[in-house]
């Protein structure tokens, strides 16, 4: 019997410069994953910002950062799943903190290299996404006898017709069923015929045009004074209280809508929408606040300072970061972040970096590198900039004195640039 088309899936969207004129904001669409009665369960999210074939880890990370920062009064997905396309370098990023892992799903892509080296040395940072409680979905590539190491890991199966013969679709099914413990779902349904050939196969879910055409959500973007931004990173670095905290944002309405529209995201997962600034700050906790408003503070640039100095701030923050955490304690990996963002005030505000800095409360270590390139953290940042200009001299020096190979350090800055790249322009 052939399926009626149904026509409930997703509402129509609206593009982000018919609303309210902003034509700046990031243009995020989503497509539905349907189950048999055609009820929604979940969303793929695209960046349509990006050209076609420009989907990067960078893209990846402002996909999820504006996903959660600036959409609009429409709910991106209500209380279902979230699947977003990752590459592997952006899956270490710390976006990933800010979000609820129960109500994101991973689609994780084939390596290049698909050699046993090769997937049994991205195996442990797949397992700790799951144990983080990450839902981890993989192409039909997973099935073959490379990947079998991955395929525990499986929450969700996506068989794309578009690729399998119809000829071959039947023992396609057979082995992932045999294989994996994942939930099937058929992507690419674009005919009653293909539906009904792969659910008589027993699949379950469905993506495709025969469902839905992705639609384009609405997006907004409010940008908050840079002045309350940091007076914000003062307090929350002094642990004040949390009248105090409210204070700032009460002041700010910019600063006030996007941590509202963050902590309102389906990401979070609450089941109350938060409508005060006092419950927002203590569902979300000063370690997480800070590292939103810091990250807000590079997208927010004085029209003097250009675009790239937020990116390579957040750049350098993270790649410290990534390397403290190798040999450092907790708290030094979270200084050493500080100290890479905060490198760049002086030229992100256009003032001398020690009156930028007297804004701010930091550890005396913290401002020891900052002002005088002294301390623990010096050659973190020492690296950083060597990284940034190329030189192979620095490099080499920097990597001696942290006892890296330029191989450790070369894949930490690769990590780095995928969490933050474009992320400041697009944030």
């Amino acid at each position: 019997m052939t399926a009626v088309r149904p026509n409930t899936a997703t509402p129509a969207g609206v593009p982000p410069s018919a609303a309210n004129g902003q034509t700046q904001a990031p243009m995020i669409a989503r497509q539905a994953i349907v189950d048999a009665s055609h009820k929604v369960v979940g969303y793929e999210l695209f960046d349509r910002s990006q050209a076609s074939g420009d989907h990067t880890a960078a893209t990846d990370v402002s996909l999820v950062f504006n996903a959660l920062s600036h959409v609009g009064e429409e709910d991106l997905f209500g209380k279902l799943f979230l699947f977003v396309n990752c590459t592997h370098d952006s899956l270490a990023g710390g976006h990933l903190d800010l979000v609820n892992p129960e109500r994101l799903v991973l689609e994780i892509p084939p390596l290049d290299d698909a050699s046993p080296q090769n997937v049994e040395h991205r195996l442990p940072i797949l397992a700790q996404l799951r144990q983080r409680g990450f839902r981890l979905a993989f192409g039909q590539y997973v099935l073959e006898p490379a990947y079998a190491l991955w395929r525990p890991l499986a929450t969700f199966l996506k068989l794309d017709l578009a690729l399998i013969a119809n000829s071959d679709l039947k023992e396609v099914v057979k082995t992932a069923r045999r294989s994996t413990d994942a939930a099937l779902i058929a992507e690419k349904v674009e005919t009653a015929e293909q539906y009904d050939r792969v659910s008589s196969l027993g699949v379950q879910l469905f993506q495709g045009y025969w469902f839905a055409r992705p639609t384009l959500v609405k997006t907004r973007m409010v940008s908050p004074s840079q002045a309350h931004i940091l007076q914000l990173l003062k307090l929350v670095r002094n642990q004040a209280s949390t009248d105090e905290i409210e204070e700032v944002l009460k002041k700010d309405a910019g600063l006030a809508f996007n941590l509202l529209r963050l902590i309102n995201s389906a990401g979070f997962g609450y089941a109350r929408e938060v409508t005060s600034f006092r419950q927002a700050v203590m569902l979300l906790g000063l370690k997480k606040l800070f590292r939103w408003a810091a990250l807000l503070l590079t997208a927010t640039r004085a029209d003097s300072s250009p675009a790239t100095i937020g990116n390579m701030a957040v750049v350098r923050g993270r790649l410290m970061e990534l390397l403290a955490e190798q040999a450092l304690s907790p708290e030094d990996a979270d200084n050493a972040f500080v100290v890479g963002i905060f490198s760049l005030l002086d030229v992100m505000l256009g003032v001398p970096l020690e009156q930028a800095l007297e804004t701010l409360t930091l550890p005396q270590s913290v401002m020891n590198v900052l002002l005088r390139k002294e301390g623990p953290y010096a050659p973190l940042l020492e690296l950083a900039e060597a990284c940034e200009l190329g030189d192979e001299v620095r490099f080499n020096q920097a990597c001696q004195a942290l006892k890296l190979s330029g191989q450790q350090a070369n894949w930490a800055h690769l990590q780095a640039l995928a969490w933050a790249d474009q992320m400041v322009n697009e944030a």
